[in-house]
C-alpha cells in the first residue's frame, strides 16, 4: 500500500512540527491532534512513519489503537495456542510493546476508554509495559511517541488526561484559495500514480529524514541556561497553568526545536516558537467575577410591578380556587387549603422584600442570586448489583458488557456480563482434576490439555461507570426568601464538582413562572454549568406540575438511550403548585402526575422540602414525597455534608 509523502502535504506547518519535535526528542510527551474532519491527520501520522522508517536500519513500527482495543489487546495477555499445545505459560506481546521504537497512534483518543487512556500515558512516560495478571509477571519495553487524534466535535477529552500530552495541535483547513488548488492537484496525481509521485518528493524526504537524524543526535549535547528556564517559568505562570508539566514540555520542546533547526544553542526564539504547541491545552482564563446584571428600567419596573398585582388578583380569583361541593367535606377542606397555600405564598413574598432589594436584579423584576460556596463532598456510591451495563466513569462499579474493565471472576456462559470474554485460566483450572481420566478415555493425543464444553469459563469484569443526577428546583418567588436559592445552587455546585471528576452527568430543570426550562442539559461541564446556576433567576408562580413533566422528559430520553440507567432526580421545592397545565386545580394535577412518574421503577426520587417552618406549614412537598415514593427530607437537610448523605443513600 502506498503512503502520502510527508514531504508533500500542503500547509499545516504547526502539525508537521508538532510530529516532527517528537521523533527529534521522545521526551516531549506525544502529541494530540485536534480539529475538524478531513484535516491530513492521518495522512501526516502514516508519512512520517514512512519517511523514518528504515533511518536506522530498521522500520520503525506504526501501531495503530483500534476503538474496540481492550487492555488485554493493549498491554498483552496469555499465547493461547502455547497454553494448549505445550502447556505453557507465555506471554504474548500487546500493542504498546509491538509499538516499542515507533509510533503508538491512537485516531479518536477522545472516545477511547479512560482506564485504556491511563494505560497508554503511564506507559509512554516510564517508557515500559508493566503485565501481571493469570499468573503472569512480566515487564517489556515500550518506548513509542503518542500520537492521539480527535474531532472535539464529538466530545472532548478529560483535561487531565489532555494534560498528559506534551503538544497540543489545533488544525482546520487551508483558507488560501491557491494552496487549496495546490492540495487537489497534489492528490489527484498521487491516487493516479503513487509510486511515480512519491518519487517526485523521494529527494525531499531523504533530506527531512537527514535532518530529523542530525537533530536527534544534537538534543542530548542541547540545554537552557537559567535565563531561559526563567523565561518559561514566566510564560506558564502569566497564562494561568495548572502544575509544572508544561515547564517541562516547553524545555524538552525548546531543546528539539532548536535541534531540529540545527543550531548550537537554544534561543528565546525556539521557545516562543513551540510555547503555542505547548500551553494550547493548558491555558486558563483567569478567574473573574460575572458582571452584575443592570437594573431594570422604570418602565419595565412598573410593568412588573403591575404583573405581579395581575397574578395576586388572578390567585384570588374563583377560577383557581376549589369549589365547596355539598355533597363532600373532604373537597371542601382542600379548597380551603389551597386558598391558604396562596395567601401564605404571598405573605411570604411581602415578608421578604426587604431581603430581594440587596439582591441583583434581572430584566422584567426578577431575582438572580449567586452561587453558595461550594463545599467538598463525600464519597458517593452506588451499591453493586449484577445488572450488566455499558458506558464510562469513575464513580460507581458495575458489571460490564464490553470487553473492557477489571477481569474479577469468572462464570459459565449466560450469566450477568459474559459475553465471550474466555477466562483461560479458569477453563485450564476446571479441566485440570480430569486430565488423566480423560487421557485414559480418548487415548494419546498431541494436546497438552483435553478441554470440553463444560470446562469453558468466561470472564466477568467490572468498571466504574458514571450516574446521571437531575435537580428540579423550584425557581418561583417563594424561593428567594431567606437565601434559600444561593443555598441551592451552592449545593448543585458541589454535587456538579463531584460529578465532574468521578464523570458523572449533571442536568437541571427550574420551574417559574408558568413553564419549566432545562437550564442545563445533561453535561459534565463545571463552566458550563457554573455559568447556566450563576445566570439562572427566580421570581414568578410555582408550576410544579410543569417542573415534573420536563424532568421526566430529561430521565425518558436518558431511559431510552441507556435502557440500564438508574437516574436520580432530585426535586427542590415548597410544593406550593398554584399554576397547572390543563384545566385541573394545581394541587390536584401535581398529585396525579407524581403518582404518574412513580411507575418508573429505574428513576429514584429525593425530595427536599423548602417550606419555611411557621405555625402553619402545609405538606405539600411531603404529600409530593409520598406519591412518587421519594425519599423526604426537610430544609435543613439541605446543609453541605446533609444533602450528599441523601444522595448517598439512594444512589443506585
Amino acid at each position: 500500500m502506498s503512503v502520502y509523502p510527508f514531504t508533500a502535504l500542503v500547509g499545516q506547518e504547526e502539525l508537521k512540527l508538532g510530529l516532527l519535535l517528537n521523533i527529534v526528542n521522545p521526551a516531549v510527551g506525544g502529541v494530540v491532534i485536534r480539529g475538524e474532519k478531513g484535516t491530513a491527520k492521518s495522512t501526516a501520522v502514516r508519512g512520517l512513519a514512512e519517511l523514518m522508517s528504515g533511518a536506522e536500519g530498521k522500520p520503525m513500527p506504526l501501531i495503530n489503537l483500534p476503538l474496540n482495543a481492550t487492555e488485554d489487546m493493549l498491554a498483552g495477555s496469555i499465547d493461547f495456542q502455547a497454553a494448549l499445545r505445550r502447556g505453557e505459560v507465555v506471554l504474548q506481546p500487546g500493542l504498546m510493546a509491538r509499538a516499542d521504537g515507533g509510533i503508538l497512534y491512537v485516531d479518536e483518543v477522545n472516545l477511547l476508554d479512560d482506564h485504556l487512556v491511563d494505560i497508554i500515558l503511564d506507559t509512554a512516560a516510564s517508557g515500559m509495559n508493566t503485565v501481571e495478571r493469570e499468573g503472569i509477571s512480566s515487564r517489556q519495553n515500550a518506548s513509542f511517541v503518542l500520537i492521539g487524534t480527535m474531532n472535539p466535535e464529538e466530545g472532548e477529552l478529560r483535561p487531565q488526561l489532555l494534560d498528559r500530552f506534551g503538544l497540543c495541535v489545533e488544525m482546520a483547513g487551508l483558507e488560501d484559495i491557491d494552496l487549496r488548488v495546490e492540495l487537489l492537484q497534489r492528490r489527484e496525481a498521487f491516487d493516479s500514480a503513487p509510486q511515480s509521485f512519491a518519487g517526485q518528493y523521494a529527494q525531499q524526504s531523504e533530506q527531512e529524514r537527514q535532518r530529523i537524524l542530525a537533530a536527534r543526535k544534537k538534543v542530548q549535547k542541547l540545554r537552557l541556561t537559567s535565563q531561559q528556564r526563567g523565561f518559561i517559568a514566566e510564560l506558564t505562570r502569566n497564562n494561568n497553568v495548572a502544575g509544572h508539566r508544561a515547564d517541562l514540555v516547553l524545555e524538552q520542546a525548546a531543546i528539539a526545536c532548536a535541534a531540529l533547526e540545527g543550531s548550537g544553542a537554544v534561543k528565546l526564539s525556539h521557545i516562543s516558537r513551540v510555547a503555542p504547541l505547548v500551553l494550547a491545552h493548558r491555558m486558563r482564563e483567569a478567574g473573574e467575577a460575572p458582571p452584575e446584571p443592570p437594573p431594570p428600567p422604570e418602565a419595565e419596573a412598573e410593568e412588573s410591578s403591575a404583573e405581579q398585582n395581575e397574578q395576586q388578583t388572578e390567585n384570588d380569583s374563583p377560577e383557581n380556587r376549589e369549589e365547596p361541593q355539598q355533597s363532600g367535606q373532604k373537597e371542601q377542606g382542600e379548597a380551603q387549603e389551597e386558598r391558604r397555600e396562596d395567601s401564605s405564598e404571598q405573605g411570604e413574598d411581602e415578608n421578604s422584600a426587604d431581603e430581594h432589594e440587596r439582591e441583583p436584579h434581572a430584566p422584567g423584576g426578577e431575582l438572580i442570586f449567586e452561587v453558595g460556596i461550594p463545599f467538598k463532598v463525600k464519597s458517593i456510591v452506588s451499591p453493586k448489583d449484577r445488572q450488566a451495563r455499558r458506558g464510562s466513569g469513575r464513580r460507581s462499579r458495575s458489571r460490564v458488557l464490553q470487553k473492557q474493565g477489571r477481569y474479577v471472576k469468572a462464570a459459565m456462559a449466560g450469566g450477568a456480563g459474559v459475553e465471550g470474554d474466555l477466562a483461560l485460566d479458569a477453563t485450564l483450572r476446571a479441566a485440570a482434576p480430569w486430565q488423566k481420566s480423560r487421557r485414559a478415555r480418548c487415548g494419546a493425543s498431541q494436546l497438552a490439555i483435553r478441554l470440553e464444553p463444560g470446562d469453558i469459563r468466561f470472564k466477568v469484569r467490572e468498571k466504574r461507570l458514571g450516574n446521571l443526577l437531575l435537580f428540579v428546583v423550584d425557581g418561583s418567588g417563594s424561593m428567594g426568601a431567606r437565601g434559600r436559592m444561593t443555598a441551592s445552587k451552592g449545593a448543585i455546585m458541589s454535587l456538579l464538582l463531584d460529578a465532574y471528576q468521578k464523570r458523572d452527568k449533571v442536568a437541571m430543570v427550574s420551574f417559574r413562572g408558568r413553564e419549566a426550562v432545562v437550564n442545563l442539559p445533561v453535561t459534565s461541564s463545571v463552566e458550563l454549568a457554573g455559568k447556566m446556576l450563576a445566570e439562572m433567576p427566580v421570581g414568578g408562580r410555582t408550576p410544579l406540575s410543569a417542573g415534573l413533566v420536563k424532568g421526566y422528559e430529561v430521565v425518558r430520553n436518558l431511559l431510552v438511550r441507556e435502557p440500564a440507567a438508574r437516574p436520580i432526580v432530585i426535586i427542590l421545592t415548597d410544593g406550593k403548585a398554584n399554576v397547572s397545565l390543563g384545566r385541573e386545580k394545581p394541587v390536584r394535577e401535581m398529585e396525579r402526575l407524581a403518582a404518574a412518574l412513580q411507575r418508573e421503577e429505574r428513576a429514584h426520587y429525593i425530595v427536599v422540602d423548602l417550606e419555611e417552618e411557621g405555625p402553619v406549614n402545609f405538606q405539600l412537598a411531603h404529600r409530593l414525597a409520598g406519591l412518587l415514593g421519594a425519599e423526604y427530607f426537610k430544609t435543613g437537610d439541605l446543609q453541605a455534608e446533609e444533602l450528599v448523605k441523601i444522595v448517598r443513600a439512594n444512589q443506585g
